[in-house]
């Protein structure tokens, strides 16, 4: 909104400084923050030299501010894939202003070294005058300052969006800011920031209320799994505990206070309501004054017995054969994103870099689905793209030279009544995806050669390519990942992840649980890369685990391993370098690709299909080889 008649020649003394108007008006956002700069006494001439807070108190910061932070990460590497380019940053700051974390192209981190925009440093109005986050900060409502309408001219070359984060009592939590060069501006950047910091703030409600009935509801069904749905939080006796900024909306002038009842906003029986929602996702939901809404339970399982005499019944926990460690608040919130989803038989799709544990997740949601049929992972890359169709849904006999006697059932159908995990379905040739499209509208196998039939499958897939540049080069089709992603979910590289201690832990235990691995030890790991993620680490405590059987792997233990990588490629005192330490690591996990590569009789798709890895891979290490 421009202001039409508070012109910048009224702010005297900074135009002066500024050495002319930058426009003939400006937003009333920015000049009521060039007046708060003023009467801070900054000067536009001699901004002050970027603050930092030292490395301890940066550690306390992120970890006080942990399960936002957790949840942000996710969500900053959304946002960071949907407006990356040249020249973007998304970042995460406390509600003080304080940096605590950047995902960035290195462009940009390069350009703005100098400017003190990295983690640790203070960036309200008062430290660095009129700037997204800061400002944001300060009005605790979303803004936009671009270029010139920054206070210090230094930062004229940025265009900052950033919107507050609120807790469910309604407190300021945190800062999301997305921050380009002037040039790469994109004007749809605002609202994706917007509803990265509405995804944040659910989670958060989720989160909070993890323990209560969670009502989720809308008066259009079709946006009944989206930001805009309203979410309450009802105690067992129907009492309300919370409500997001959604469903104040929806319910806008109806009693939805926290300590009000159930029955003070809806005329829908509270008992009758929690009953139907253990039977049905969806039911309809009537307000007090006639309104229609549609709505869903979503955690109808925590509370199996509420139209009973109140006794608590806790969720059968998941098999510990499928422990999926989630001491990180984001991964917590994704696995019960992904449990509620895989119990409604919702086809799931997770991203993530490789190794970063998207079977394990899938199995996870198999295991949590309490289906009877079969965990049936496929690995769309290692499959003969002349054959992934009669793989996936089966053949007759005779139906094609070679067709073994009696045909065969297919995927598909083996995890009939399980789950069906389509691992790397980026690779899946485009002709394929118009039949796997089919399949998913009527949920019938058609067979090469041979009679539909009807199969019961939950559907995972995962992939760690980027499926939108996928869509736009024409290798994917944007109505099928609609279909694949009715819950869509993104598992954070493990160097970002705060439960570093946690996984190393549990797979260590995996490999001999004998073994363990001293702080110090863990210490040391921690300060690696981990490129290849989880997988990368499994194969070095594979390695430890060796030299210690059934021992204590001490920090002397992994720095002779690591140091024993580095000096089979790099000899001497290069060995010791961060550099070096990465290539070792990678030396391992080409050591590995290539020991299956033999073992499989220099077959490649079936030493990627052993490793679960795409062919590209093994290629990868044999091209580094020669």
């Amino acid at each position: 909104m421009l202001l039409a008649g508070r012109r910048l020649d009224n702010i005297g003394l900074a135009l002066e400084q500024r050495g002319g108007s930058p426009a003939g008006y400006m937003p009333v956002d920015i000049y009521d923050s060039w007046m708060r700069c003023i009467a801070l006494g900054l000067d536009m001439r001699q901004p002050p030299p970027p603050e930092f807070v030292s490395p301890a108190t940066l550690r306390q910061e992120q970890q006080r501010c942990s399960l936002v932070r957790g949840l942000a990460l996710a969500e900053m590497h959304t946002l960071h894939q949907q407006i990356s380019g040249s020249n973007f940053m998304v970042a995460f700051a406390s509600a003080e202003g304080l940096l605590l974390d950047i995902i960035g192209d290195r462009s940009f981190r390069d350009a703005s070294d100098a400017a003190g925009i990295r983690p640790g440093a203070l960036w309200t109005e008062r430290h660095c005058g009129t700037n997204g986050l800061g400002t944001a900060a300060h009005l605790k409502r979303p803004v936009a300052v671009h270029g010139d309408q920054h206070f210090f001219p230094r930062y004229n070359n940025l265009t900052c969006v950033a919107a507050p984060i609120f807790a469910p009592d309604g407190e300021l939590t945190g800062i999301l800011d997305a921050s380009s060069d002037c040039l790469s501006r994109q004007t749809h950047t605002q609202a994706l920031v917007g509803m990265a910091a509405t995804q944040i703030e659910n989670g958060l409600f989720r989160e909070y209320h993890r323990g209560n009935i969670l009502i989720a509801f809308h008066n259009r069904g079709e946006y009944l799994h989206t930001l805009s749905a309203g979410l309450l939080a009802i105690d067992e006796d129907g009492r309300i505990l919370s409500a997001n900024r959604a469903a104040r909306v929806l319910l806008h002038g109806l009693p939805a206070a926290a300590g009000r009842h159930f029955a003070d906003v809806f005329r829908t029986d509270f008992h009758r309501f929690v009953d139907e929602g253990r039977r049905s996702e969806r039911q309809s939901l009537e307000d007090d004054v006639g309104s229609q809404f549609v709505a869903t339970i979503e955690n109808t399982r925590q509370f199996p017995m509420l139209s009973q005499p109140r006794i608590k019944a806790a969720p059968a926990p998941v098999p510990a054969a499928t422990e999926f460690v989630s001491a990180d608040p984001a991964i917590a919130a994704i696995v019960r994103q992904v449990e509620n989803a895989a119990a409604r038989k919702m086809p799931i799709l997770v991203r993530g870099e490789t190794g970063t544990g998207k079977e394990q997740l899938a199995r996870h949601a198999h295991a949590a689905s309490r289906r009877s049929g079969a965990f049936v992972p496929v690995n769309c890359a290692a499959l003969p793209d002349s054959l992934i169709e009669a793989e996936l849904f089966g053949y007759a006999e005779g139906s094609f030279t070679g067709a073994r006697k009696g045909g065969a059932s297919g995927l598909f159908k083996e995890a009939d009544g399980g789950t069906l995990f389509l691992d790397e379905i980026g690779d899946m040739p485009v002709s394929l995806q118009a039949v796997l499209l089919r399949f998913l509208d009527d949920w019938t196998v058609r067979p090469v050669g041979g009679a539909k039939r009807k199969v019961d499958v939950q559907l995972v897939s995962a992939t760690n390519a980027d499926l939108d540049e996928s869509i736009a080069k024409g290798r994917f089709r944007s109505d099928l990942l609609f279909r694949l992603n009715t819950l869509e979910v993104t598992l954070p590289p493990l160097r970002e992840r705060t439960d570093f201690a946690d996984i190393a832990r549990h797979v260590l235990a995996r490999i001999d649980p004998s073994a363990r691995l001293t702080p110090g030890a863990i210490d040391r790991l921690a300060e690696l890369d981990w490129d290849g993620n989880i997988r990368q680490l499994r194969n070095v405590l594979s390695r430890l685990s060796l030299d210690e059987q059934g021992g204590l792997i001490g920090e002397a233990a992994v720095k002779a391993v690591i140091g024993h990588l580095m000096s089979r490629r790099l000899p001497g005192s290069a060995a010791a370098s961060g550099g070096g330490l990465k290539r070792g690591l990678r030396d391992l996990q080409r050591a590995q690709l290539l020991a299956a590569y033999t073992e499989a009789g220099n077959n490649v798709s079936k030493a990627a299909r052993k490793l679960g890895v795409s062919r590209n891979m093994i290629y990868r290490a044999l091209r580094e080889t020669d």
